[in-house]
Parts: structure tokens; C-alpha cells; sequence
């Protein structure tokens, strides 16, 4: 069954952005959907840890997730903003829920859980910031304290 094996193999290639990018869930239907920009904002929370230690792992998961475009800190919270690209709404929202773990060790980020998350189309973002109720203005890019 080798032509099976082979659409097996190219269904398994469509139903995610990348490898190991989400569970995918999709079939090969979703060939032709062209991959979207997602404006992404986690919010973390947890017990409180030293400012300089925040700071120093949110600047590195800045290094290692580059298309982090600014975070904000406290003691005990943070909130990261960014850009995803992505196949779906699904795809964005199951690499945000997968980032702060992820990087959690590599980045020595505060041991915190993740509190909340907004994932919304480009589209949509735009809209909300020209009609003057998006999200919070952005710090420059990079990490910032509240």
C-alpha cells in the first residue's frame, strides 16, 4: 500500500503549520488554506519572584521565541504579546498554550501558569486599534516592567 502510505504521509504534512506545531485535527481538505498572521497575548501568574530574575527570563524567551513583541512584568504576572503565523485559530492558540512550558527551563521562567490567553486575526486587531479599543498601547519591542 505504498500510495496509501503516501497520502497518509502527505495528510499528516497539512494538518499543522510545522512539525510538532499542534495536534492538527485537519485532513487534507485544508491543502489549499494559506497560513495567517495572529495577534497573540498570554497572560501568566503565579507566586512572586524577583523582578531581575522575571526580567532576565522574559528577556530570554524573547531571544528564543523572535517574534515576541513586547512583555510586561511584575512580580507575580506577566503578559506577553506577539505575533504567530499560523494555519487556523487553533493551530495559534495551541503553540501559545505550549510556549511558557516550553521555554520554561531553557528560559528559567518563574515556575507560573498560564491565566489567559486572546488570540485574534489580524483583521480584528486592526480593527479594534482604529476604532480606539484594542489592546493596551505597546511598550517599544522588547521587556518592560508595568
Amino acid at each position: 500500500m505504498r500510495g496509501g502510505d503516501r497520502r497518509r504521509l502527505v495528510r499528516r504534512a497539512l494538518t499543522s503549520v510545522g512539525p510538532g506545531d499542534g495536534d492538527g485535527g485537519g485532513g487534507g481538505e485544508e491543502q489549499g488554506h494559506a497560513s495567517r498572521l495572529w495577534h497573540v497575548t498570554l497572560s501568566v501568574s503565579g507566586k512572586p519572584a524577583p523582578l531581575s530574575e522575571v526580567r532576565r527570563g522574559l528577556e530570554q524567551l524573547a531571544h528564543d521565541h523572535p517574534f515576541l513583541l513586547t512583555s510586561r512584568y511584575a512580580d507575580d504576572h506577566a503578559e506577553i504579546r506577539y505575533w504567530e503565523e499560523a494555519r487556523d485559530l487553533h493551530d495559534a492558540a495551541a503553540v501559545a498554550l505550549r510556549l511558557w512550558g516550553e521555554h520554561r527551563s531553557s528560559a528559567q521562567l518563574p515556575p507560573w501558569e498560564i491565566v489567559g490567553l486572546e488570540v485574534i486575526d489580524r483583521a480584528t486587531y486592526h480593527q479594534r486599534v482604529a476604532e480606539g479599543y484594542g489592546p493596551p498601547p505597546a511598550h517599544p519591542v522588547g521587556v518592560h516592567p508595568y
